[in-house]
């Protein structure tokens, strides 16, 4: 898909990031890796974090933050609270007007150390106002090895979630990463809903999630919730396609237009959306029956909602920093006043004594500790532990081949015996989300050249094939001698499948005709997989790359 960068117009792989597209913005412009304190933007001026998704199309600017008065934004963030919960409580029955304040997350990736303070906001603001409602716009899961990497996949933030508080939760593509069953199993927990217009699940293990939730606001004020997912170019959810296997999807702006009945019927409609800014407005464009959006999937921390065609948008960042707190006025059964405020959750001085306990618990998980599998004999050196990784990768994701660069290889050995999910960490700490093209010998050549003359030695690590180079003078590459399984040579006219980390596909400079695939697994990932599959590994003296003169 094609992203735009600092007015740098830039080829990138589908289900790229915010922070792919810089990474891609550096090598292209010719600097260095742009790293360190940076802010993106996106066309509209909100602030996103690296790991916001990006739609097709999508305009964004880097640069680095001004120095700013940590203390004023402290003060401020206090102030709001303030205001919040000392605001005066209201009696609709003896008023004209009615209040409504929805709290508003998205995005949250299984970050659950602010918890307890959302917890606390919520309970606050329920003890002042007789109407408070707290969504999540999707992507509750995968970001946090507590959450993720234990066998109960996902419990440790539905049981926080519930103890919050939360109304309603829309499927982010993220959902699916847990598999059919874990999600089905993970909804039944819930004690709030997960909604979703446009799919058909029928065809699944996922049981079918409803469309839309009907929330009450005293006797005569309604509010009618519908949930939209996002879609890649390929009609699917950024996640992988094994996981969603029997589900149909379809276009989330068509589909929520069947549902503008909704708005006549319970005089209120949001969006809880999971299709990231630029379509947000696009809905906001195509349905001004909508009252308000309230967005995920991008990441972008909207600090002043956005008014489009009418309909307000709003979107509280990533990872559980700020809390969205969105407040309706209705009079008479209309709304009169709407407007929105992000908090900053680590201003807040409180939080819940008791989820506070559970969520300590929860980080002090063994889990980590648990043997996955076991090293007969000691894998020392960049050659045998780049082989397991990429074997790794070739393994689970039913790729041809797979490359690993040296830089993303962080432990010298692994020593004899047990080997434990927190060695895994150690030796693979990015959280790389893999990628997947179809390359053929010529560009395979080029990626592992470029690797080359990048380090001025071997860089690439590999598995289903071996390769030798040829130096012509000062580390140049002169050729590339690449042999297949069992020492055959590759087919010259052949596509092959080719997995590879997310850095690499976005920094490293080769040729490539397909703009390459995201899939849904971290490397690290895959290598635990991996190794809880074979329980026994031995890369004693694997090497399968080689330099001549």
């Amino acid at each position: 898909m094609k992203v735009v960068v600092n007015g740098h117009c830039l080829v990138i792989f589908q289900g790229a990031t915010a922070g792919d597209a810089v990474l891609a913005y550096s090598q292209h412009s010719f600097r260095r890796v742009m790293s360190g304190k940076l802010m993106i933007y996106d066309r509209f001026g909100n602030k996103t974090d690296p790991g916001g998704a990006l739609n097709d199309g999508a305009v964004i600017h880097v640069k680095k933050p001004k120095t700013m008065n940590k203390r004023f934004y402290i003060i401020l963030a206090l102030f709001v609270l303030l205001i919040t919960i000392h605001g005066w409580a209201q009696n609709a029955g003896e008023t004209r007007y009615v209040e409504i304040i929805i709290l508003h997350t998205n995005d949250m990736h299984a970050k659950i150390d602010n918890l307890p303070k959302l917890a606390y906001l919520a309970d606050s603001l329920r003890k002042t106002h007789p109407y408070v409602f707290l969504v999540s716009a999707g992507d509750n899961f995968t970001g946090n090895p507590v959450v993720d990497m234990i066998p109960d996949k996902g419990y440790p933030m539905i049981d926080l979630m519930n103890r919050c508080g939360f109304n309603v939760s829309c499927l982010g593509n993220h959902e699916f990463d847990l598999g059919q069953e874990f999600l089905n199993k993970r909804s039944g927990q819930a004690v709030f809903p997960f909604i979703c217009c446009n799919l058909d699940a029928s065809g699944g293990v996922y049981k079918q999630p409803e469309p839309y939730i009907v929330l009450n606001a005293g006797s005569k004020i309604t509010l009618a919730i519908l949930g939209i997912i996002q879609l890649d170019a390929n009609g699917l959810p950024s996640s992988h396609p094994s996981k969603m296997t029997g589900i149909r999807f379809f276009n989330g702006i068509s589909k929520a237009r069947e549902f503008t009945w909704l708005k006549e019927r319970y005089g209120i409609l949001i969006g809880l959306t999971h299709l990231g800014l630029e379509d947000d407005v696009r809905l906001a464009d195509s349905i001004p029956q909508f009252d308000m959006i309230i967005g995920g999937h991008s990441h972008t921390l909207i600090e002043k909602p956005m008014m489009e065609n009418g309909v307000m948008i709003v979107q509280a960042g990533s990872n559980l920093k700020y809390v969205g707190k969105a407040t309706l006025t209705v009079e008479n059964g209309k709304i009169t006043s709407k407007r929105d405020e992000v908090i900053l959750l680590s201003a807040l001085n409180k939080s819940n004594p008791e989820m506070d306990e559970l969520v300590r618990k929860y980080n002090q998980n063994e889990e980590f500790s648990k043997v996955i599998a076991r090293a007969r004999k000691p894998l020392e050196g960049v050659d045998e532990l780049g082989s397991l990784m990429t074997d790794a990768l070739t393994d689970q994701l039913k790729v041809d081949i797979a490359f690993q660069n040296k830089g993303g290889i962080r432990v010298q050995s692994l020593a004899q015996g047990d080997i434990t999910i927190k060695d895994i960490y150690k030796l693979d700490p990015f959280n790389n989300q893999v990628v997947i093209f179809r390359m053929n010998f010529d560009e395979m050549k080029s990626l592992i050249c470029y690797g080359y003359q990048l380090e001025k030695e071997i860089d690439l690590q590999v598995s289903g094939l071996t390769y030798t180079i040829t130096d012509n003078w000062n580390h140049r590459c002169g050729d590339v001698e690449i042999q297949g399984p069992g020492g055959k040579p590759l087919d010259p006219s052949k596509d092959y499948t080719v997995a590879m980390n997310n850095y690499m596909a976005v920094t490293y400079k080769f040729d490539h005709r397909d703009p390459g695939t995201a899939a849904s697994i971290t490397t690290s990932e895959a290598l635990i997989d991996y190794l809880k599959i074979k329980k026994e590994v031995d890369y004693q003296g694997v090497k399968r790359t080689s330099v001549k003169p």
